[in-house]
């Protein structure tokens, strides 16, 4: 009996955020109500209300999850001590691929979410951790270089979704690098 009500209520916790993901490709999140994403999920207000206290909940949630689900794609790599780069990019970029409706929804404007912070505090943490050449810099630099370096590839990224992944990750991993390393560092 356990399992069918956990199974019930992970498929209600699917529609729910299946639903509202399609609200927010439609219009702002500001002009979502918690009635339309019931309507859309065909379930009832207290049934959303037992998993969420509102709409921005759900985001925050949504959010969450998709960065503990990057964070574990990308634990499963062992960059070592001296990486240069281009595995961590490629990466990065292999898991927006892969997650292409979900990012690219998170990443637009009409979401006005903080998904972009969160992404950029997670890359910044891989950055720092395995980017051979910020450890070069001193430790101020290296920080606002690579605030520049992700916040800037981040927006490279948003364009590479909004134009159909028209590279493969790679092709844009080794873009990014050349950007970096010839634009930056003069290499």
């Amino acid at each position: 009996m356990a399992g069918s009500i956990d199974r019930r209520k992970k498929y209600t916790q699917m529609v729910v955020k299946d639903s509202f993901m399609q609200l927010l490709k439609e219009k702002p999140m500001s002009s979502i109500t918690v009635k339309e994403i019931c309507e859309r999920a065909d379930v009832n207000r207290s049934t959303f209300y037992a998993h969420y206290y509102n709409q921005y909940d759900l985001l925050s949630r949504i959010e969450d999850e998709t960065i503990e689900d990057m964070k574990g794609y990308l634990n499963q790599f062992d960059y070592g001590n001296q990486v240069d780069g281009l595995r961590l990019i490629e990466n990065l970029l292999e898991y927006f691929a892969a997650k292409r409706d979900i990012c690219q929804t998170l990443l637009n404007e009409k979401a006005e979410s903080t998904f972009q912070g969160k992404a950029t505090v997670v890359a910044h943490q891989y950055f720092m951790k395995n980017w051979t050449a910020i450890g070069h810099l001193d430790k101020d630099l290296s920080e606002y270089v690579s605030t520049f370096i992700i916040n800037g590839s981040i927006h490279v990224v948003k364009s590479w979704l909004s134009n159909n992944m028209d590279k493969t990750p790679k092709e844009m991993a080794e873009m990014l690098i050349q950007l970096i390393d010839k634009g930056l560092f003069g290499h």
